[in-house]
């Protein structure tokens, strides 16, 4: 059996913790299993490097950043070698380059395309753990570039669809996928099984367990992923296709405060202004890879019309310029942006065979006084703008209102 365990910086964050993982591993090992292990940066190292590019250059080069970043990994998946060695099991670390983990050349957010999977077979059958460096890969160029956020998830995935494995065990600091995040909704219940549709609805909102990329993959190569603690020894949550599940109304509640809604005012009402708003976003946004997500066209009113919409709270600067850049040939009048506000997201496949589902979120929002600003649907996710000081309020009493609580 090939299994490939994927653990996040929480897990290696300390001595004691690689350890713990070296001997979860070797325990799979001694069973007969060829094991891979994926590993992101010790803990906030990657927070420290940042802090020490900033400290030289306030916009370093991202080609830069990027040769950077793969210390982080590198450190890790040596340390981890090395733990192994100790407790008598052979190991070998392999970074991206050694591994040829081809990549675009979009540094900072790259997209993996293809992986060799020789040298790691090769080293399985020398009956060695092979520890991987997460996060990273190589260009056309052979320069490093990394995976932007969730990266290591998506390379154990990637590698678990190269390698044909029989397992992917995502290990992170909470045992499983939840119908809201327990730190905030206290009465979350863990769920023992997800679809790859309703985990990538809730990872795009706002869920931290698992990056939407590695979903997206996992989904497109029939990869069943585990989701698991590392801290301790309970079930985690399997993430599968769906088509034999029980559809749940709402499977979880999610919450995303990297938001910000930009509106712009006083637009012609003719037909085409909208293509012409986004198309001049999509011109710099689609080299950055920035994604517009809710939008909403106000009724015409004397010629004009308003357009908002919300973007990820780093990406708010760039828009202003693109808008601003383009004010008198898209004849706006006015730009306005509003930080102070959040995403809350239901989520769930029953909704496609169930009416009435919008109408129970609104009124469990209306009872607990939240005002809605926007309000977006999908087949199995409905998602509204709220008050960013309204946010953990409103989880709980949708939350409640779907009766999801354990």
């Amino acid at each position: 059996m090939l299994i490939v365990k994927k653990f996040g910086g929480t897990s290696v964050a300390n001595k004691e913790r690689i350890f713990n993982v070296a001997r979860r591993c070797i325990e799979d090992y001694k069973k007969g299993n060829d094991v891979v292990i994926v590993l992101s940066a010790m803990g906030k190292y990657t927070d420290e490097l940042i802090t020490m590019a900033k400290d030289i250059n306030d916009k370093p080069p991202k080609r830069e950043m990027d040769m950077l970043f793969t210390i982080g990994e590198q450190m890790s998946v040596a340390l981890m070698s090395m733990a192994m060695d100790s407790l008598g099991v052979p190991a070998v670390s392999l970074n991206a380059f050694q591994v040829a983990m081809h990549t675009t050349s979009a540094h900072g957010s790259a997209r993996l395309k293809k992986i060799e999977a020789a040298r790691i077979r090769r080293e399985l059958d020398n009956r060695r753990i092979v520890v991987v460096t997460g996060f990273q890969g190589i260009d056309k160029y052979n320069d490093y570039t990394t995976l932007g956020r969730g990266g290591s998830d998506t390379t154990a995935v990637a590698l678990a669809a190269a390698l044909h494995a029989d397992a992917c065990e995502i290990y992170t600091d909470v045992d499983g996928v939840y119908t809201a995040d327990p730190r905030k909704v206290p009465n979350a219940r863990k769920l023992k099984e997800i679809t790859y549709d309703e985990m990538l609805d809730l990872a795009t909102s706002g869920a931290g367990v698992l990056h939407n990329r590695s979903v997206e993959m996992a989904k497109k190569y029939n990869v069943e992923l585990v989701v698991r603690s590392s801290l301790n020894r309970s079930e985690g949550t399997v993430v599968k296709e769906g088509s034999n599940m029980e559809k749940l109304l709402v499977t979880g509640v999610a919450a995303d405060k990297d938001t910000v809604r930009i509106s712009v005012i006083g637009l012609e009402d003719k037909p085409g202004t909208a293509f012409a708003v986004f198309k001049a976003l999509k011109n710099e946004f689609s080299k950055n890879n920035i994604n517009v997500d809710i939008i909403l066209q106000s009724v015409g009113r004397e010629g004009t019309k308003d357009i908002s919409f919300t973007v990820a709270s780093e990406d708010l600067q760039h828009a202003l310029e693109v808008l601003n850049a383009n004010k008198e040939r898209l004849t706006i009048q006015d730009i306005t942006w509003n930080e102070k506000v959040a995403k809350l997201s239901i989520v769930g496949a029953g909704m496609m065979s169930n009416p009435g589902v919008a109408a129970k979120m609104f009124e469990s929002l209306y009872n607990s006084r939240v005002n809605i600003n926007m309000i977006s649907t999908s087949e199995i996710r409905i998602t509204v703008l709220i008050p960013e000081e309204d946010i953990e309020k409103a989880m709980n009493a949708v939350h409640d209102g779907f009766g999801l609580g354990a």
